[in-house]
């Protein structure tokens, strides 16, 4: 197993690469909001709700975009689509960057968005096309890695850089970097591997893009699997990308640089468990029964950050670290999603899933917001509304139970023992 890693072609490592690293740039620019929630609330001189929108403009767009990505990286390829995409991703954020209005900073989020909503799909199609299927779990989890670690440069260092500069300037430079990075991503990347063909002869047959959809969209798994996803993942997004920062500073009375080092912790534990869990899966010949206690070490890890009473500073911060670890075994569902439907369909079917944790995160930032304005004491701070711990406790009640229902769903999903299946076989 080991000579055969170390024997993969150079050129798939450098794709994988840049793949992970659009990945990086996306979740740094996703979370990006969570340091910056009383600075953009005083430039648009908006509501809790309205900022929980502003953030959200971003998964409106992921949304919309997750199951035309995956036809169109199917039909027309990795290269041409997905360079494309980190453009429109890196011109979104000069746009926020430069926006005097709500609305303008909106279109800007939502146009990053567009663009983001490639990466994921992206990366595993090019996983699926130039490494073996059998290694498919630990390279998505490795990915997730890299993509963690952009999670981390969104949280604490980009706090710090905003410290040392006008966030303005902060995210131009951002959005500078990646129009460079699609640049390259044009010059280094090629669809598949040369020996692709030969290991997957029935990839060569042509299908439509509505016939594509329909073949991933009647295989009840697909349903039960992205449902899963949308509903494990919301609660990384809206703790860890928006909310989070503010909560730990208010209930714990530490500095934003400091709420935003412990939120960091989630996607740093996620970071490290993305990959172990993809590896352990594949060791167990199981991926169900491995999401099916993650998810429930995260459902504890997260509810006693939130409602545990007088817990020290140092506790929250290893539950963070915990819930992320935990929670990241939900990745597995992806492998699955894989595994129970043709080669061919690979990013149909995965940007359909995506459609889910999409929905949950442009559905659940505004729903956060709103019920944090609707208990709000009416505190203000240079014009910036300063929720209560009470209010915070409140509005998070709905993370624990997006966490309930995922295990609901992880329960009613079929174990596919860590094998490709024929999609008619899977009901």
């Amino acid at each position: 197993m080991k000579h055969e890693k170390l024997s993969y072609p150079v050129r798939a490592w450098s794709i994988w690469l840049l793949s992970a690293l659009f990945m990086f740039y996306k979740y740094a620019l996703e979370v990006s909001p969570s340091v910056m929630t009383g600075t953009l609330m005083k430039t648009f001189d908006i509501t809790g709700m309205e900022l929980g929108n502003l953030a959200a403009c971003y998964f409106y767009a992921y949304l919309l975009l997750q199951i035309p990505a995956g036809l169109l990286l199917d039909r027309f390829g990795p290269r041409k689509t997905t360079t494309l995409a980190i453009a429109l991703c890196a011109i979104g954020t000069l746009i926020f960057a430069s926006a005097e209005s709500l609305l303008v900073a909106g279109i800007g989020r939502f146009l990053t968005g567009v663009g983001a909503a490639f990466a994921a799909v992206n990366c595993l199609k090019l996983i699926a096309n130039w490494f073996p299927f059998r290694h498919f779990a630990f390279m998505a989890g490795l990915m997730m890695t890299v993509a963690m670690l952009g999670a981390v440069g969104g949280q604490a260092p980009l706090a710090a850089f905003i410290q040392k500069m006008q966030w303005r300037h902060a995210i131009e430079i951002i959005g500078i970097l990646g129009l460079i990075l699609s640049g390259v991503f044009w010059i280094v990347i090629r669809d598949k591997s040369p020996d692709y063909e030969k290991q997957n002869p029935i990839i060569s047959t042509k299908i439509s893009l509505l016939n594509s959809l329909k073949q991933v969209l009647k295989n009840p798994q697909t349903w039960l699997l992205s449902a899963y996803s949308g509903f494990a993942f919301a609660p990384v997004m809206v703790f860890g990308g928006l909310w989070g920062v503010s909560f730990l500073s208010e209930s714990f009375g530490v500095s934003q640089n400091i709420s935003a080092q412990m939120v960091s912790l989630i996607f740093i534990g996620f970071a490290v468990g993305a990959p172990f869990f993809g590896w352990f899966s594949d060791w167990l010949g199981r991926r169900r029964v491995v999401m099916l206690w993650g998810t429930i070490v995260a459902f504890l890890a997260l509810s006693l950050v939130i409602y545990a009473p007088g817990i020290s500073i140092f506790a929250p911060a290893f539950l963070l670290f915990i819930f992320g670890f935990s929670i990241s075994s939900f990745l597995l569902c992806f492998t699955m999603i894989r595994e129970i439907n043709l080669p061919i369909l690979a990013a149909t079917a995965i940007g359909f899933m995506n459609a889910f944790d999409a929905l949950l995160g442009a559905f659940s930032d505004p729903l956060t917001g709103y019920l944090l304005d609707s208990v709000w004491d009416g505190k203000l701070i240079e014009g910036v509304r300063i929720f209560s711990v009470g209010s915070y406790k409140m509005a998070f009640l709905i993370l624990p139970t997006y966490l309930i229902l995922s295990l609901y769903m992880v329960l009613k999903i079929k174990e596919t023992h860590c094998k490709s299946l024929d999609p008619t076989s899977v009901s």
